[in-house]
């Protein structure tokens, strides 16, 4: 298709168009016990262990493509020819498949009502303009209201926010946590709330549009012109060039508003975010704050500090809206959020916004897309966020290793550039914005993702997430109108192939799955659950890596180790990313033995993914393991005395 489909793919452009310039194992009998149990259940459903002994993991899901078992896949097909999923198709069945991973939150992406093309006016839904509407099915960050829901998702539209309550209370049911997806920076150029609470406005209903900015002004206007939709490039036609009465070119706006993006034209560019418009934080149109800055001291202060701040301040219109929808999400039992594109609002709006959410649920999981690794430790200390992508440091790295473009020593540097703010560095292999693995544009195969899965979800305490399909090696390849393939379209009505083979037709047995999905699947399956089970998750890292590098030995660039370690266990972690057998010995240094606290002599090791058992011995305090790993292999070995 065209370089102006996807939303996020050019990240660079993004950044460029930002508006703000600113052992024991065993020791614990109940442990080994409990790893013991998990080695016997290959296949079986059962629920994962509770994540009080390792670390979140998070599961994305990408809500109207998940039950459906439509085949179809026609290229820019209607919801009727291609199908669609709904809240309905999460059943206990469904919800304990996914549980099993070791789940512990589900971040159900594409909830709240964002545009679509399907026709809901019987409902009172006003029809949305294909012209300002990416994809057939439309794009979950373009929201159109804020205090509903997506129709979509609803066997009975009229009952759409009761149906997914009622989701809500099922995840709870199942002992996982609600995630939903809250955008910040932009909403829908025909922002309009059906269902808002009584007492409350919409986004630019009481705005002045007779000038540029204005503080409580939710929008920036182009003053004096109208908006014009974007021309296309290399062919590109809305709908793929079906009829429809709305899709003429045309979309009234007057005057035009900043579009998402940043991008200040009445008529935006086709790579820029135009079917959104950017929400005003009282960032005025030469960069200054008009509002109270946050102290520096601030960042060693806690959510009641935080609350106690702003709670004298005056602040501008649009954070009490994003306000009072967070809250009225946690009325009903979400438990966290995912924030789009954070960076492109103000940190002194995350202080506000995020202390409410805490004061309100102090367990609340707050997740924010940030890409300037200059402000990480900003939008944590100051914007009191729980997590943020660790994506142009860990990923990015990790994809390179994946590709065999660069050595696996640039994953040393890629974890110590964090290591102070590890805990808080979500890490994934997958999501809505990135390739899928199993695509040629990535690895071409699912399997060149079993060591860096290893990797990626063991090597810190930072939580992990997957998205969905990503267990069973979905390969992205369906090109399906707005997007390109490699990507699981996120703007037009699907079926997911490999995940319509696990859930079988709404049995969610995995019953279709080939032999080779199905051992991804558990492969996916052993690694989570020691990730939210296992003591050590929540101990300390060492490199290992570098040490046996530079001994010169077999140990080469395409394997990758280090250990974590707990009082009360001890973990080596070695993958290997060649495709070709390797054997080498293992040194695990003198400075690591003796934060282990182990003395000189023989011991058993257990690998955690295979049950197996490996010497490991100990020599003036120098530990060696001779390990032999196959293609693409790990092994997760726990210390047992």
């Amino acid at each position: 298709m065209h370089a102006h489909i996807q939303k996020y793919n050019n990240r660079a452009r993004i950044l460029s168009l930002l508006f703000m310039t600113a052992g024991l194992l065993a020791c614990s009998s109940q442990l080994q016990t409990q790893t013991e149990q998990h080695s016997k259940e290959t296949n079986d459903k059962v629920k994962a262990p509770d994540v009080r002994n390792g670390k979140p993991v998070v599961y994305q899901v990408f809500t109207r493509l998940f039950g459906n078992t439509n085949t179809t896949n026609k290229p820019w097909g209607t919801i009727n020819e291609n199908g669609v999923g709904k809240f309905s198709d999460f059943t206990d069945t469904a919800l304990i498949g996914i549980k099993e991973l070791g789940v512990s939150h589900i971040w159900y992406t594409g909830v709240p009502h964002h545009d679509v093309i399907t026709d809901y006016t019987e409902f009172g839904i006003s029809q949305d303009d294909p012209d300002v509407v990416k994809g057939r099915a439309g794009s979950p960050y373009a929201v159109k209201d804020y205090y509903s829901v997506n129709p979509d998702l609803a066997d009975n539209p009229a009952n759409r926010l009761a149906e997914f309550e009622a989701l809500i209370k099922r995840t709870h049911a199942n002992e996982m946590r609600v995630i939903i997806d809250i955008v910040p920076n932009h909403v829908a150029r025909n922002y309009q709330s059906l269902a808002k609470p009584d007492g409350l406005t919409d986004f630019g209903e009481n705005d002045n549009t007779s000038v540029e900015y204005a503080r409580d002004n939710n929008f920036y206007y182009v003053v004096g012109q109208d908006f014009k939709v974007p021309m296309g490039v290399d062919g590109y036609r809305p709908l793929g060039g079906d009829n429809h009465p709305l899709a003429d070119g045309k979309f009234i706006e007057s005057p035009a508003k900043w579009t998402g993006n940043g991008s200040r034209k009445a008529q935006p560019d086709a790579n820029d975010w135009y079917e959104t418009v950017k929400v005003n934080y009282g960032v005025k149109p030469d960069g200054s704050f008009d509002f109270e800055t946050l102290p520096d001291s601030y960042r060693d202060k806690d959510i009641s500090d935080h609350v106690a701040f702003w709670a004298d301040k005056t602040v501008p219109d649009s954070w009490l809206k994003f306000r009072d929808i967070t809250q009225y999400w946690l009325a009903k039992g979400v438990d966290g959020f995912r924030y789009d594109m954070a960076e492109m609002v103000p940190v002194e709006f995350w202080s506000y916004l995020n202390s409410q959410i805490k004061q309100t649920n102090p367990q609340a999981f707050l997740l924010a897309e940030v890409y300037n690794p200059d402000k990480y430790r900003d939008y944590i200390a100051l914007g009191k966020m729980d997590y943020l992508y660790d994506k142009v440091g860990f990923y990015d790295s990790l994809k390179g290793v994946m590709q065999e473009t660069s050595p696996t020593s640039v994953l040393i540097d890629a974890q110590a550039s964090v290591m102070d703010i590890e805990q808080h560095m979500l890490h994934f292999l997958e999501n809505h914005d990135e390739q899928r693995i199993a695509s040629p544009e990535f690895a071409g195969t699912s399997e060149k993702g079993k060591p860096a899965l290893v990797v990626s979800a063991l090597i810190s305490r930072s939580p992990t997430l997957i998205y969905f399909a990503q267990e069973v090696g979905e390969d992205g390849s369906e090109n399906m109108g707005f997007g390109l393939p490699s990507r699981t379209t996120i703007f037009d009505y699907a079926g997911v192939p490999a995940y319509q083979r696990w859930t079988n037709q709404g049995k969610f047995d995995g019953a279709m799955l080939s032999s080779q999905e199905r051992k991804l699947r558990e492969y996916y399956r052993r690694v989570l659950v020691i990730s939210a089970s296992q003591i050590a998750m929540q101990g300390e890292y060492v490199d290992l890596h570098k040490v046996n590098i530079a001994l010169n030995g077999d140990y080469d660039e395409t394997l990758f180790a280090y250990s974590r370690f707990h009082p009360l266990q001890q973990m080596v972690v070695v993958s290997n990313f060649a495709q070709t057998p390797k054997r080498f010995e293992l040194t695990v240094p003198l400075d690591v033995i003796e934060q282990w606290g182990v003395n000189d002599g023989r011991y058993q090791m257990t690998d955690l993914l295979t049950r197996k058992k490996i010497d490991f011995v100990v020599e003036n305090q120098k530990g060696h393991i001779s390990m032999g790993l196959g293609s693409l292999q790990s092994m997760v070995l726990s210390l047992a005395q």
